[in-house]
């Protein structure tokens, strides 16, 4: 390890202790010891202190311990005299920065509560530094760590001189799929700062993410790789080994610094050498080649910037397969969540502006031109600026695995796949499309063509286990496009006849999913006709299309077997699969019920339900609600409790689509349980709820459900129970 890079590291790692615990004794003379400490709105305390000491600090007096501990960790500075192996000082000091730099920025939100936006995206140009990611946020992104979505981070500190270059490099990450989180500045100018002068749209939906001005917010970055231990991995608290080790071998992440490197920088590195996350950058710094904690190189310097991309990929150890697509526009992931605004738009389509519709058909094999692609009408070069356009697609395909089940589930994938080509932005699906197109992508030569070369292309390569020809028929003509409307309708109508009429009754086999049982290795889904995924992406139909596409994956048939419990939902086979797939840890699943042997969750749960005693009922929380819920615990809480896959009776991830279904807490007494929700969800799933509500014979239970408004206390809520005569007061004790 080299001494210079080691005594810099060291010294840096002294002056911000020293910084932090001068900030936190002021704030414990204008605050004192019991003043509260937080990131807002997130479960996991500090999450760099809660993971590795397992230590909870919620109050300003929980810092003076932690600060004891920095102290033990800082090595003496290195002097000439000094000869010692200097690895595992430098690693410790590195550590001691990472603790004090939290509690630093745990002080800010205190001191200045409005020095970070705390939202998804940028609110304006002048406020672009977003802080710590919330829970909403966390859950949201995180998981695409754990599929894979997002291969990792770049912790980027300073920026390079020239705006250009800087669009580049984040451009060229984004096409990794990978986040970049940005902090501090070079001579007085952040990498933010380049992006908005070449308008480059910054945010989580842009994997862009302005964590903080100075380099204490590397914490951020960080605790980011925490929480996704904590939440996704099943590493508990304090075991800071499982913590390293599970981010040095799942999370491809490295810092990438422009310009000079202070001692304070060398310190933050040093950190983050401890996960295994190397650094890279351009400034002319003794180097660390030898392996040892890190998968390759710890420290590689004076790196071109048109090279630095490539190079911290290769030492990192990340395989990152991109699928080329035929397009003039950058495409990949990281612009799924761009949005075309009004300024910077030259087209749309759909979106109640013009007619708009997207379809997907299976036709014989000799009906199917392979790579075909047609537009009908008039093209993108053909209008003005500010044109609309009605618009249809039509794509048919060929297989001989291909099954007239599996047409809606290729047919979502139009949304996203769409979505990945930069400067085009796609909304909802069927006849509600919406199709906008920047100037941006104009400008570069992008078509209606290069739409259907995108869908041909990654139909083939996401799905080319059943497919076997792909061709794409674009209509701008509005009497085609009302043609291929009413076809659609026809297909759509089918589709929903024989969904809806599916039952957990009229099928043998179900299917699980374990995807994500290497973060939560207990974990086994069990995806039923009446049941989706906790998730709410995975229904029975995707299941049965992913196990057809992929026969040894995460969705596998289950044969239900006998039935041992029909009000609980439990099955022979069901269970003995369950214990398989669990190696023994989870015996039986109830797939009706929140009390006996309720099913496991991995942290991807669109909502949570849990019992309040006193109202004999049930509460339903969705990770979008913030405030707190009648069982005294916000969703943050609540999500410790049921994630990682854990069975606790009382608890129970599930998604907004079970909610609606007639299997929904059957042993409990159904909907009818259900005393409160909040009033967002309540709303989004109205219709749906209000059919449910009267097959039940309750037509007015969705005005006795309470909400937030109602109150956010138990006793509060059991009041309005009482004052509208909930069904829920005469049922059967369910606890």
């Amino acid at each position: 390890m080299s001494k210079i890079i080691c005594s810099a590291a060291i010294r840096g790692a002294h002056k911000i202790v020293d910084m932090a615990e001068e900030k936190y004794e002021e704030a414990l003379k204008k605050y004192g010891p019991e003043q509260e400490v937080s990131f807002p709105n997130t479960a996991y305390f500090l999450p760099i202190i809660y993971s590795m000491l397992g230590a909870k600090v919620q109050k300003l007096g929980d810092m003076k311990e932690i600060f004891q501990e920095c102290r033990k960790l800082l090595p003496p500075p290195v002097s000439d005299s000094m000869w010692l192996p200097y690895l595992a000082p430098a690693l410790d000091a590195g550590m001691a920065t990472l603790f004090a730099e939290e509690m630093y920025e745990a002080i800010r939100y205190i001191d200045e509560p409005n020095f970070y936006t705390k939202t998804e995206d940028p609110p304006s140009d002048d406020q672009i530094w977003l802080g710590a990611a919330d829970d909403i946020i966390f859950r949201k992104r995180g998981v695409e760590f754990v599929d894979g979505t997002a291969p990792g981070f770049a912790a980027i500190l300073g920026t390079p001189p020239d705006p250009e270059m800087a669009a580049k490099i984040a451009l060229e990450l984004q096409e990794k799929n990978l986040y970049i989180f940005m902090h501090d500045q070079t001579d007085g100018v952040s990498m933010p700062d380049q992006l908005k002068k070449q308008n480059v749209q910054m945010g989580w939906s842009t994997r862009l993410v302005p964590f903080g001005p100075t380099y204490t917010s590397a914490v951020f970055a960080l605790g980011f790789a925490c929480r996704v231990a904590l939440a996704f991995g099943g590493i508990k608290p304090g075991d800071y080994k499982g913590n390293l080790i599970y981010n040095k071998d799942r999370t491809f992440a490295f810092v990438m610094a422009f310009g000079p490197v202070s001692d304070e920088w060398y310190a933050n590195a040093a950190g983050a050498i401890n996960w295994g996350f190397p650094t890279i950058s351009d400034w002319d710094i003794p180097e660390i080649l030898p392996t040892g904690i890190c998968t390759y190189e710890h420290v590689v310097s004076k790196v071109p910037h048109e090279e630095i991309v490539q190079k911290a990929i290769e030492v990192r150890g990340l395989k990152v397969t991109v699928s080329k697509v035929d397009v003039p526009v950058a495409y990949g992931p990281a612009f799924e969540g761009e949005r075309v605004r009004k300024d910077d738009l030259y087209l749309e389509c759909g979106g109640g502006r013009t007619i708009g519709v997207e379809l997907l058909i299976s036709r014989e094999m000799d009906e199917v031109q392979d790579g075909l692609v047609t537009v009908e009408g008039p093209e993108m070069t053909d209008v003005e600026p500010g044109a609309k356009l009605p618009f249809a697609i039509l794509v048919e395909v060929a297989g001989r695995q291909m099954q007239s089940d599996f047409e809606p589930i290729l047919e979502r994938q139009f949304h996203h796949l769409i979505n990945y080509a930069q400067g085009i932005m796609h909304i909802g699906q069927r006849n509600i499309m919406w199709l906008r197109v920047g100037k941006s992508a104009i400008e570069k030569g992008f078509k209606f063509e290069h739409i259907g070369k995108i869908l041909h292309a990654k139909l083939h390569q996401d799905f080319g286990a059943i497919l076997d020809k792909v061709q794409v028929k674009i209509f701008t003509e509005e009497e085609k496009v009302k043609e291929i409307l009413e076809l659609a309708k026809q297909v759509y109508a089918a589709r929903d006849e024989r969904l809806g009429s599916m039952t957990d009754e009229s099928e043998d086999v179900f299917y699980s999913c374990t995807l994500c049982q290497s973060f939560a290795p207990t974990h086994v889904c069990v995806i039923t006709p009446e049941r989706v995924g906790m998730c709410g992406a995975y229904n029975w139909l995707d299941g049965k299309a992913s196990y057809e596409i992929n026969p040894t994956g995460p969705n596998q048939p289950i044969q239900k077997g006998e039935c041992i419990d029909e009000n609980l939902g439990q099955w022979t086979g069901v269970n003995e699969f369950v214990k398989q797939a669990s190696r023994g840890k989870v015996e039986r699943v109830s797939a009706y019920s929140l009390m006996v042997d309720p099913m496991t969750a991995c942290g991807c749960f669109e909502c949570i339900a849990t019992m309040l005693p006193m109202c004999n009922g049930i509460m339903i929380v969705n990770r979008d609600y913030l405030g707190m819920t009648p069982s005294g615990m916000k969703f943050s809480t609540l999500a410790g409790m049921v994630g990682g896959g854990q069975v606790t009776p009382g608890f129970l991830g599930v998604s907004k689509h079970y909610i609606c279904s007639r299997k929904f807490m059957k042993a409990e007494g159904g909907l009818k349980r259900v005393v409160w929700m909040p009033k967002m969800l309540k709303e989004e799933l109205r219709d749906r709820l209000q059919q449910r509500a009267e097959e039940e014979g309750v037509p007015d239970l969705l005005d006795m459900i309470a909400d937030e408004e109602v109150g956010t206390t138990e006793d509060e809520v059991l009041k309005f129970l009482q004052e509208k005569g909930h069904p829920a007061l005469k049922m059967d004790s369910a606890v």
